[in-house]
C-alpha cells in the first residue's frame, strides 16, 4: 500500500490505513456512496477552508485580504512562510493563513470562537459534529510550530491580541470529527450555492461561496495545487486526516477517505479516485459539459402522444385511460454523469409511481461517455426487474454504445414512432389480457364508419358495394391521384406514406381494420396527399363518389349516418392533435 498514515501527531498515526470510503452528494441532496463512508476521522485542513467563509461573514471580504492573501504559496502547508514586510499569509490553506483566518472569526452571541467554528462546520455537515478531544491535547501537545507561527502573526499585527486562545481554537476545529460522507455534503453544499441540499438550511452566506471556491481550486492542496486543477479541475481541500472535499461548482461534492498521504500531505489513494472520477464522469470544471443544460428535453406521456396510427375508438380510449403507464423522455446534447444521474432518478421515480413503460429519445443526443451508457444499462436491468420495460429509439450515433453495453436489439427503435407502437401495443395487451388486432375479417357492424346503420341498411351496402383485396407492399391510393374511391377496411393494415427524398417515404399514419381509408380527399374533392399502401393482405369494401352521390336520392337518411360518422372520426383525430401539441408545449 502506498502513502504513509501522518504521525507528526501521535494520534493520527494510529488510524487504519485500510480505511477507504468514496461518496458523492449532489446538489439536490442524492448521495452516492461505497467503503468506509460512515468511519468517523478528524477534519483537519479541510477545516480552514470552511472556517474561511465564516472569517469573510464576520469580518468583511476587505477586511480578510488585508489581513490574509489568496496567491499559493509554493511552500509545504506548515511552512514558517509569511509574506515579506506586511507579514501577511500567502492564503487561507497553509497553517499560517488558517490561524490568522481563526483570529478573524469573532467571539458573538455569548459563543466562544471555538463554539462558532463547529456550529459553523455542522451547518455544512447537516448534522451536529464534535470534537475528538483525544486528537486536540495531541496537536496542542505537539503544535510548536504553529505557536510560532502565531506569535509572529501576534508580532505583524495579524492577529489582534494573545495568541494562545486562537491557536487552541485552531487544534479544536482541525480535530473535529466529520465522515466521508459528511464530506460529501458539505461539498454539496457549496456547489448549492451555500444551502444544504438535506436541510436546506443555509450554511454560508451566497456572497462569499465564490471566495471560497476559488482559494480552494488554488491552494487547496498545498504545494500540488496546479497538478490538481490540471488533473482533476475541481476545487478541493485535503486534510492530513486522510480526507479530501472537492466541488463541482453547481453540481456535486465529493468525499474521499483514505489515511495514507504522499509526500504533499494528501491522501494517496483519495487523489487517484478523484483522478479516475474526473477523468471517467467528465467532471472537470473547464470542461464545458460539467456545466450542463438539462439532459432533458422534453417529457410527457403516452396517450397525450401516440403512435401515428388510427386505433379503433374504445382503443383510443384505453390508452387515453392509461397514458401515464408510458413516459417518454427525449434528451439533448452531451451525456455525463453529472447530466444523466438526475434522469436517472427522475425514470426511477416514473417507475415507482407506476409508469411500465419508459422511452428515451435519443435524436438530440450529440455526445455520451461511457459512464452515461452504463447508468442507462444498470436501471435497464434493475427496472426490467420490478416489470418496467425501457426502450431507446432513434439512436443514432450512440447505437454502437448502446449494443456495446448490451441493451438487446428488442429495446432499440429505428423511430419514437415505432416505439411507441409496441409500447401501447404491449400496455394494451396487460389492461385487456388479449390483442387489440382483429385476427378475422369484421363485420361491416363493427367498422367505425357503419357502427350506427340499421340492418337495413348494412344489408343494403353489403349488396351495393364491392370487397377489394390488396397484396402486402401493393400501393392502394397513390399520391396525387384524384380522390374517386375511399376504402373501409375489414381485414388487414395499411400504411400511409409521404415522400421523405428520393426513395425514401416517411410513415404519417397505420390504419387497421374496421377504419375508413381515403375519406378527407374523397369529401373535399383535393388530390390524394400521401400514398397508401399494405402492410399485410388487406380487405376492404370500396365506396365511390358515384355511389356516394347516389344515396342523396335512394338513401339520405344513410348519407347522413355517414357522413356524421366521418365528421367524428375526423373531430377525434383533431382533438388528438391539439392534445399532443399541448403535450409538446407543456413538456
Amino acid at each position: 500500500m502506498e502513502g504513509q498514515v501522518a504521525d507528526y501527531i501521535p494520534e493520527l498515526a494510529k488510524a487504519d490505513p485500510r480505511h477507504f470510503g468514496i461518496c458523492i452528494a449532489t446538489r439536490d441532496g442524492h448521495v452516492y456512496e461505497v467503503g468506509d463512508t460512515r468511519q468517523s476521522f478528524t477534519i483537519q485542513s479541510i477545516s480552514k477552508a470552511i472556517n474561511y467563509g465564516l472569517a469573510l461573514e464576520d469580518r468583511g471580504e476587505e477586511h480578510v485580504l488585508s489581513r490574509i492573501g489568496v496567491e499559493p504559496s509554493g511552500e509545504a502547508f506548515n511552512a514558517i512562510s509569511l509574506k515579506e514586510g506586511t507579514g501577511a499569509p500567502f492564503n487561507p490553506m497553509i497553517n499560517a493563513g488558517a490561524i490568522a483566518t481563526s483570529g478573524q472569526v469573532l467571539k458573538k452571541d455569548g459563543q466562544s470562537r471555538i463554539d462558532r467554528v463547529v456550529e459553523y462546520l455542522s451547518g455544512f455537515a447537516g448534522r451536529p459534529l464534535q470534537i475528538n478531544q483525544t486528537i486536540y491535547r495531541s496537536e496542542s501537545e505537539t503544535g510548536h510550530r504553529n505557536r510560532a507561527i502565531g506569535w509572529l502573526l501576534r508580532n505583524f499585527g495579524i492577529i489582534d491580541e494573545d495568541p494562545d486562545e486562537i491557536l487552541e481554537t485552531y487544534f479544536q476545529q482541525c480535530s473535529v470529527e466529520v465522515t466521508c460522507r459528511d464530506l460529501a455534503l458539505m461539498g454539496a453544499t457549496l456547489a448549492n450555492q451555500g444551502v444544504h441540499p438535506i436541510t436546506k438550511k443555509r450554511a454560508i452566506a451566497a456572497d462569499y461561496v465564490d471566495n471560497v471556491l476559488g482559494v480552494m481550486a488554488t491552494c487547496g492542496m498545498y504545494d500540488w495545487s496546479g497538478e490538481w486543477i490540471y488533473r482533476v479541475g475541481l476545487p478541493a481541500k485535503s486534510g492530513v486526516g486522510g480526507g479530501i472535499l472537492a466541488v463541482l461548482p453547481g453540481q456535486l461534492g465529493i468525499g474521499v477517505f483514505s489515511p495514507p498521504l504522499d509526500s504533499q500531505g494528501n491522501s494517496f489513494r483519495g487523489i487517484k479516485v478523484c483522478m479516475d472520477l474526473s477523468r471517467e464522469l467528465a467532471l472537470h470544471m473547464l470542461n464545458p459539459t460539467a456545466t450542463p443544460l438539462s439532459a432533458v428535453r422534453l417529457a410527457y406521456q403516452g396517450g397525450e402522444v401516440v403512435a401515428r396510427r388510427r386505433l379503433p375508438p374504445s382503443t383510443r380510449e384505453l390508452l387515453r385511460q392509461h397514458g401515464p403507464s408510458i413516459q417518454v423522455i427525449e434528451l439533448q446534447g452531451g451525456l455525463t454523469f453529472t447530466t444523466i444521474e438526475p434522469v436517472i432518478r427522475q425514470a426511477a421515480n416514473l417507475a415507482a409511481e407506476g409508469s411500465k413503460h419508459l422511452i428515451f429519445d435519443l435524436r438530440a443526443v450529440v455526445s455520451a461517455n461511457s459512464v452515461s451508457f452504463i447508468l442507462l444499462a444498470n436501471l435497464s436491468t434493475r427496472l426490467a426487474e420490478q416489470g418496467v420495460n425501457i426502450a431507446f429509439c432513434q439512436p443514432g450515433k450512440t447505437m454502437t454504445m448502446l449494443r456495446s453495453i448490451g441493451i438487446p436489439a428488442r429495446q432499440i427503435f429505428a423511430t419514437l414512432d415505432a416505439a411507441l407502437e409496441a409500447c401501447e401495443d404491449a400496455l394494451l395487451l396487460e389492461v385487456t389480457g388479449s390483442s387489440w388486432r382483429p385476427e378475422t375479417p369484421l363485420s361491416l357492424r363493427s367498422c367505425s364508419l357503419f357502427r350506427t346503420c340499421t340492418d337495413e341498411d348494412i344489408a343494403f351496402i353489403t349488396e351495393q358495394l364491392q370487397l377489394r383485396r390488396y397484396a402486402g407492399g401493393e400501393t392502394m391510393i397513390p399520391a396525387g391521384d384524384i380522390a374517386d374511391e375511399m376504402f373501409v377496411l375489414i381485414q388487414g393494415t395499411v400504411e400511409v406514406q409521404i415522400s421523405a427524398g428520393e426513395n425514401d417515404c416517411k410513415r404519417v399514419d397505420v390504419l387497421t381494420a374496421g377504419m375508413a381509408v381515403g375519406e378527407m380527399a374523397f369529401l373535399d374533392g383535393s388530390p390524394r396527399s400521401a400514398n397508401v399502401v399494405a402492410m399485410e393482405t388487406v380487405e376492404c369494401i370500396v365506396i365511390t363518389k358515384d355511389w356516394f352521390r347516389s344515396l342523396d336520392q335512394v338513401r339520405p337518411t344513410l348519407k347522413i349516418l355517414l357522413l356524421q360518422e366521418m365528421t367524428r372520426e375526423i373531430s377525434a383525430r383533431l382533438r388528438q392533435a391539439n392534445l399532443e401539441i399541448s403535450a409538446l408545449q407543456r413538456a
